[in-house]
């Protein structure tokens, strides 16, 4: 017996310690029968995925405007439909997301009868554009073109989407996050976005997002709705790449150290929490670091799915899906620069679910992810969907996953 148990059962009256001795006895017990869990299992959920399969939309017009860009994903449980966001910054057509339905197809198994009989398979049977909304700024009137670069979007339990835009600094894009209304399209509010993202010149330095590297990734977390009262909710956004001042010219190949904020939003001022930094697994080819197309809250607790995707002229699209946690990493939203030494700040942890090569199917440029309907076997799915520049060598891929 321990000391510090040996002394706990002093403590206690001469009447009492037989029951203290066996409480200090059954603490001693216990602490040693207790299995050896490693950092990592205390960090990360028990997590895999499964793939389902792949579904290809046709190419299409509507309302007059060819169909592409989807380059984010969000899924309404209630309406069961998804909302993408289009990638669209030309003359084609104004802002807009589209509303999708989604319709997952379970095959009959080949002999219903036998017990051995393999699960039938679940597919997307086919994914169906029901509308455009366009999005219309703060005056009521659409985004002219090349004023906005859409990537991301999340559905809010107001009845609203949060909307990214990446920010391209040579056409004069800046980054934002704001609301719009679901059915309307217009403009509800903005989320004050840090004055080192904006691109401009500080001490005859450049700062701010990158050209096309800015925000990305787009999720909402923490959201209930209860007796028609609806709690705070908080929102995530990741840039695809560092911040230009983030970056040291002298190292070239070095890790992108990438920033992801941390707002909560309420019925008064949307706060910034906090900022984390996030590290990209280098490329497969080993010629630089993925870009950080999307993240996905998971639960209130701090996990996170995240998307890194990279491009090799040779090999083509490189796809990895990862588990993030997000308990313990440093505040650094009053670190002006993440040039040099970062050893004294813990970064998000993250752990590799799954690498899509192995799954043996052309990838095209995934970038959208969202947590989809229950499967007809009661599971959860996952779905992506992958941005084709509106180019005609590229597709709009859906990938379905059952995540487990």
């Amino acid at each position: 017996m321990s000391v510090s148990l040996l002394r706990l059962f002093a403590r206690f009256p001469a009447p009492g310690r037989m029951a203290g001795l066996a409480i200090a006895l059954l603490v001693l017990l216990t602490g040693c029968s207790l299995p050896q869990v490693s950092v990592e299992d205390r960090l990360f959920l028990n997590l895999a995925v499964d793939f389902l399969g792949a579904y290809e939309l046709p190419p299409q017009t509507i309302e007059g405007v060819p169909l592409g860009g989807l380059s984010g994903l969000t899924y309404d449980r209630e309406r069961d439909r998804f909302y993408a966001i289009s990638d669209d910054r030309s003359d084609r057509g104004a802002a807009r997301f589209y509303t999708l339905l989604l319709t997952v197809k379970q095959d009959e198994p080949p002999s219903p009868t036998a017990d051995t009989a393999p699960a039938a398979p679940i597919k997307i049977d086919r994914v169906t554009v029901e509308k455009p909304t366009l999005l219309l700024a703060e005056d009521g009137v659409p985004y002219p073109s090349s004023t906005i670069d859409a990537e991301g979007i999340a559905l809010s339990p107001r009845q609203t989407v949060f909307i990214s835009s990446e920010g391209v600094p040579v056409d004069g894009i800046l980054p934002f996050i704001s609301e719009f209304d679901l059915a309307t399209g217009q403009w509800t509010s903005s989320l004050p976005v840090p004055a080192q993202y904006v691109p401009r010149i500080v001490d005859n330095q450049p700062q701010g997002v990158q050209n096309n590297l800015g925000f990305e990734g787009l999720t909402l977390g923490g959201s209930s709705t209860s007796g028609g009262y609806r709690e705070p909710f908080r929102i995530f956004v990741s840039a695809e790449s560092a911040l230009t001042q983030d970056l040291n010219p002298a190292t070239p190949n070095q890790v992108v150290p990438i920033r992801l904020l941390h707002y909560l939003v309420s019925e008064g001022l949307p706060l910034l929490l906090s900022e984390h930094l996030y590290f990209p697994d280098p490329t497969p080819q080993g010629t630089g670091y993925a870009g950080l197309t999307e993240i996905l809250a998971l639960d209130q607790g701090g996990h996170f799915l995240s998307l890194e995707r990279s491009f090799d002229p040779l090999s083509g699209v490189s796809v990895r899906l990862f588990q993030m946690a997000m308990g313990g990493a440093t505040d650094i939203s009053s670190v002006v620069s993440l040039k040099g030494d970062l050893s004294a700040i813990q970064p998000i942890r993250k752990k590799l679910l799954l690498d899509l090569k192995d799954l043996g199917i052309r990838l095209d440029n995934l970038e959208g992810m969202t947590l989809g309907p229950q499967l007809p076997d009661g599971t959860q799915s996952l779905v992506l969907v992958s941005d084709d520049n509106f180019n005609p060598a590229q597709i709009t891929q859906f990938l379905l996953f059952r995540l487990r």
